[in-house]
């Protein structure tokens, strides 16, 4: 099969796609033909050599040390945490999944960008037919993040919650799934975004100079919970806006949950298959709208990447092997 593969880190131009073996699904796997599977900040991490060191500040945030090994790596690697398509190959012990199941989910071991990957079964749930490969390739990671965000730092009716970086793949989610629970949402993003935010419900209030103000003026000096999807100080413009600690989450600042001046719940916190079932109940209903702003083929994926690393588009970058 063709598959994504770097021998050691650095930028996008270590990436190759190669002619490597077939995945062999062990027990409790199953080997999926990707149809769809989307890039994600994460991945530029591994690739760069900058996970081990953040997955390990996670883990001992989080209580969960033991998680730290799975960050070690033998060269070649593979690259990619999500994906969706077809069920090739299934595993000793699997139950509830056949050939040519149509199935998304993640890929813990990071090999999601290639024509075939083994998956733990139970990392997997059915697609719908309302969901194209390309939106359903994209469900794991910034979905189950922002999940987990909003579970964080429980909005409610009557409350208002500042989202930053409210066009990323993580952000587009949480403004949508914080204003389901009856908040009313502020989302910092560029103007070119703002048509969007009010489409979906969201105040949107542009970043940069001069936010702090611009945020009381839209939330009526009451601010209760702020999602930081971001990095880049957020975080601490949150405690200036007043929001205790315990109703901070982010997906990106850890130093931050090390101070203990945010939360840092993200998608390994999100509840599993089971959280990803909701979610995908949810973008199946028409409820929640997973924006995809672009996709590539497979031997385009360091493009793909360089697209990302921009920060500059609204929605998921999807490969297609």
């Amino acid at each position: 099969m063709k598959a994504v593969r770097f021998d050691h880190y650095g930028d996008v131009d270590v990436l190759d796609v190669r002619e490597v073996d077939d995945p062999v699904a062990a027990a409790g796997q199953v080997v999926v033909r990707v149809r769809a599977a989307a890039v994600n900040p994460g991945d530029g991490y591994v690739r760069e050599g900058l996970a081990e060191e953040a997955w390990a500040l996670r883990a001992r945030l989080s209580g969960r040390d033991s998680d730290v090994p799975q960050w070690s790596m033998t060269f070649p690697v593979g690259q990619g945490m999500e994906l969706a398509g077809e069920i090739a190959a299934v595993g000793d012990g699997v139950e509830g999944w056949h050939l040519g199941d149509h199935v998304l989910g993640g890929s813990a071991s990071r090999t999601s960008h290639a024509e075939l990957a083994a998956v733990p079964a139970d990392h997997l749930v059915a697609k719908p037919a309302a969901l194209s490969w390309e939106v359903a390739g994209s469900m794991f990671v910034a979905p189950m993040a922002a999940l987990a965000s909003i579970e964080a730092v429980s909005p409610g009716p009557g409350e208002t919650v500042v989202v930053s970086g409210a066009a990323g793949a993580v952000g587009l989610v949480a403004v949508q799934l914080a204003r389901r629970s009856g908040a009313a949402v502020i989302g910092l993003t560029r103007e070119t975004n703002h048509a969007w935010m009010r489409e979906h419900g969201v105040t949107p209030v542009t970043y940069g100079d001069g936010q702090a103000a611009r945020i009381r003026s839209a939330a009526g000096n009451r601010i209760d919970a702020f999602i930081d999807t971001y990095g880049a100080g957020y975080v601490d413009l949150a405690h200036e806006l007043g929001v205790p600690a315990q109703r901070i989450n982010t997906v990106v600042d850890f130093q931050a949950g090390l101070d203990g001046r945010a939360g840092i719940a993200g998608t390994n916190d999100a509840g599993g298959a089971a959280g990803l079932q909701r979610l995908t109940d949810l973008v199946a209903a028409g409820e929640l709208d997973i924006p995809v702003a672009a996709t590539y083929p497979l031997t385009d994926v360091r493009e793909a990447c360089r697209r990302l690393a921009e920060r500059r588009t609204r929605g998921k970058i999807v490969l297609l092997p």
